[in-house]
């Protein structure tokens, strides 16, 4: 009976001290990979992205985190080193906008010890829409004109894919405490997708002539690019002919700087190692 009061009485204390709430700030580069970007992680190409985060320390190791970060992707097939590639011309970009929820362990306690390393992992909602821009440099939104057929009766396996999907965030990164209210971190951040259409790219060229009756001459614009290089002569693929590789899902990424300011510490980290009044004990008796 003793030992549980024990525990009863330290139990706040704990608590106290192990749940901090933390505003997290993110700011670094977001990029992508897939059909137009061979290259696993890169900066080439990259663009600025940016989030915004609640954490909850839920002990010294773990924590959940909830964020909205926005960012960029895009890649042209201009900047790749196959003479195939370049000549296939296409490009995209895409505004990404990510809600996410997540757990993260630090291998440290930062308590203790002023870096630690840390991984995390959860579940994300985002929002995409690829677009390019035409021969006049007007953005033109890809999915409406089904470049590869999607949505269009002639067919049917190829559906019109969901600008509003999940995805799965993992990554990890260092830790380093400023202050006992302040911590930066540097860190990696993949997200698993389960669309290979990030770029609308992914299979292959479908009829010209079923493409222009369905959608357009727009369309077909959009969807063979390959005759507007400089002294091409190719014309428009025949139907079947390879586009891009559905064998593999796109990606994204961030990668940066993440700044934890805590909110509801109010010392209470720096009392309980300077004093130790508030120390958790180990065991009980």
């Amino acid at each position: 009976m003793k030992k549980f009061l024990l525990v009863a009485l330290f139990a706040p204390a704990c608590s106290l001290v192990q749940a901090q709430l933390h505003v997290n700030l993110f700011g670094g580069f977001s990029n992508y990979f897939g059909d137009l970007q061979s290259k696993a992680y890169t900066t080439q190409q990259a663009h600025l992205g940016l989030g915004i985060g609640l954490q909850y320390d839920l002990s010294s190791h773990f924590s959940v985190l909830s964020n909205f970060n926005y960012g960029r992707v895009g890649a042209s097939d201009a900047y790749s080193q196959k003479a195939l590639l370049r000549a296939r011309n296409l490009s995209f970009q895409s505004k990404i906008y990510e809600g996410n929820l997540l757990a993260e362990y630090n291998l440290f306690d930062l308590n203790q010890y002023r870096i630690t390393p840390y991984v995390f992992a959860g579940v994300a909602i985002y929002h995409f829409n690829p677009y390019a821009s035409d021969t006049l440099g007007q953005k033109v939104f890809l999915r409406p004109l089904s470049t590869e057929g999607e949505g269009l009766a002639g067919y049917p396996d190829r559906k019109l894919y969901k600008v509003n999907q999940f995805a799965l965030p993992f990554g990890g990164g260092i830790k380093f405490r400023v202050t006992d209210q302040v911590v930066i971190a540097y860190e990696i951040g993949l997200r698993k997708l389960f669309t290979d259409y990030l770029d609308d790219v992914s299979t292959r060229y479908v009829d010209q002539t079923a493409l222009l009756a369905a959608r357009g001459p727009k369309a077909v614009e959009m969807a063979y690019r390959g005759n507007q290089v400089k002294g091409s002569t190719d014309t428009y693929p025949a139907d079947g002919t390879v586009r891009g590789n559905s064998k593999h899902k796109d990606w994204y990424y961030f990668s940066g700087i993440r700044v934890s300011i805590a909110l509801n510490t109010n010392g209470i980290a720096a009392h309980r190692r300077h004093s130790g009044v508030l120390d958790c004990p180990k065991k009980v008796y």
